[in-house]
Order: structure tokens, then sequence, then C-alpha cells
């Protein structure tokens, strides 16, 4: 399995969303508040292509992007085949 990390915000409720739909598919993934910590930011940043907001996930080194493009992958049936690696 891929490792799976999303840079969130406290209190962002579309990283609460996105934590949430990851949990429900059994995924572990690592958590990297990006709030206070301005180089962990500037990685979020630099890996996602320069999208600035909350969440960003990514499934190893791929990208996909926030809340609502995690949710779509998911819809498409093509969230699964890429957790699974």
């Amino acid at each position: 399995m891929p490792d799976v990390v999303i840079y969130i915000k406290p209190f962002c409720p579309y990283c609460a969303d996105a934590k949430a739909l990851l949990k429900k598919k059994g995924t572990a993934f690592t958590e990297i508040d990006v709030a206070r910590d301005r180089t962990a930011f500037q990685t979020m940043v630099q890996r996602s292509g320069g999208r600035t907001t909350v969440p960003q996930v990514f499934i190893g080194e791929k990208h996909i992007g926030g809340c609502d493009d995690t949710y779509a992958l998911d819809a498409r049936g093509a969230l699964d085949p890429l957790l699974k690696g």
C-alpha cells in the first residue's frame, strides 16, 4: 500500500471530511498540519503545483487534490485502486 499524506489545518471542515473518507476506506495516513509550520506549507504548495488550500491529499507521490477531488475520485471508483497500489 502506498503512503497517504494529507496536509491539513485544525478546525477545517473539508479536512475533516477528507480524513473521514480515508478512515472509512480503512486507510492509514499521515497528517501534516500547515497552520503554524511555514516550511510544511511551502512543501505542500510545491508538491501540489501551487495550491494553497487545505486539505491536499497525496497517495504515494500522486497528488489527488482537495476534499472534493478525493470524493469525486471515489465516486468514479478510482480511489480504491490507488489506495491499494
